[in-house]
């Protein structure tokens, strides 16, 4: 590892049962704290293993409510960033950071305009909400066995890092103690802040080019 990287951990599209709680033992284990940015969908079926969460002092972020696709490739602009945005925010209640983190879905990890639409930003921007993006999708949810090896290369380097892993019950979270663990033996550093570079709004302001992710085009039609 060149240099010594600050990582910031996340786990995307929980909570669920069978995963989430061993992502929380081995944090506990290394006394790491992430975020877990949760889907309304399960949110509203689990909402105990986010409490639980919240409890050991890992931050609750809003991942949408269906996870069904990028908010700026959607149809039904205001009433689909209600339903997906809001809907879900209002269910995570008191269990939400000051900030109200909210993560657009990314289609596989992938940055672009595809990730808001105008009446997502609107939303997002009323409500003071805080945008929250990556730079290092190793590709979990695609290769349960095969992607420690390129979250440890995406890991490399001295710039901060915002790792996007997912509780989910595909068998990559069995890898996770054993990950953490190669990241502290090359000396990483864990922090729960995001880094300005992955966060362009902020309590419903703009802090870097939060246009770059908008469809100027999504939901026009609705």
């Amino acid at each position: 590892m060149t240099g010594t990287p600050r990582i910031t951990l996340s786990f995307d599209n929980g909570p669920e049962p069978e995963v989430t709680p061993e992502v929380l033992e081995v944090l506990r284990r290394r006394a790491l704290s992430a975020t877990f940015f949760v889907l309304g969908h399960k949110l509203a079926a689990h909402r105990d293993l986010a409490v639980r969460a919240h409890a050991e002092g890992h931050w609750i972020g809003n991942h949408t409510w269906s996870h069904s696709g990028p908010l700026g490739e959607a149809p039904g602009g205001a009433m689909t960033a209600e339903a997906e945005i809001a809907r879900t925010q209002e269910l995570i209640g008191d269990l939400s950071h000051p900030d109200r983190l909210f993560r657009p879905q990314g289609g596989g990890g992938a940055l672009g305009p595809h990730l808001l639409s105008p009446a997502a930003l609107d939303l997002l921007t009323r409500g003071g909400f805080t945008c929250v993006l990556w730079n290092a999708v190793p590709g979990d949810f695609r290769d349960p066995d095969g992607w420690v090896e390129r979250a440890l290369e995406l890991c490399r380097g001295p710039g901060p890092v915002t790792l996007v892993l997912h509780d989910l019950p595909n068998g990559a979270m069995r890898h996770l103690d054993r990950f953490l663990g190669r990241l502290a033996e090359q000396g990483a550093r864990f922090t729960q802040d995001f880094p300005p570079c992955c966060v362009p709004l902020r309590r419903g302001a703009a802090t870097g080019p939060i246009a770059d992710y908008v469809n100027p085009r999504a939901g026009a039609s609705a």
